[in-house]
């Protein structure tokens, strides 16, 4: 289960930080056309995240101590399922200009999702 919040965390992270992501080189179209694919089952993605974040949230809640990990988990999992439960948009497709304002932060988070989800990988539960 917790690897399945790990590839949570990345594969969202992967999902906000697009706009960041496609601007290395050599590395951002791949990128950018793997997310394409994706982007339409990232709700999916969210899911998984909040519901193994959640768990693991209320497990640790009850052990005492709440790691960065679960709340990264939430946080990704509520971003990419935000407009199935609101009918809003918050993830905007990727312009050709630089993201700026919201699109920007949730950029930068999407990084750390996935510096998370990596980290993740290599700790013990």
């Amino acid at each position: 289960m917790a690897f399945l919040l790990d590839l949570a965390n990345i594969l969202g992270g992967l999902l906000l930080a697009i706009p960041l992501l496609r601007r290395v080189p050599n590395v951002g179209g791949g990128l950018e056309r793997f997310t394409d694919r994706v982007a339409d089952w990232s709700w999916l993605v969210g899911i998984v995240a909040l519901i193994t974040a959640g768990f693991f949230f209320i497990v640790h809640l009850i052990d005492g101590h709440i790691w960065h990990f679960e709340v990264v988990g939430l946080a990704v999992g509520a971003l990419l399922t935000w407009e199935k439960f609101t009918g809003k948009r918050i993830l905007r497709p990727a312009g050709t200009g630089d993201p700026a304002g919201l699109s920007l932060a949730i950029a930068i988070f999407g990084v750390i999702a996935i510096i998370v989800g990596i980290e993740g990988l290599f700790t013990p539960n």
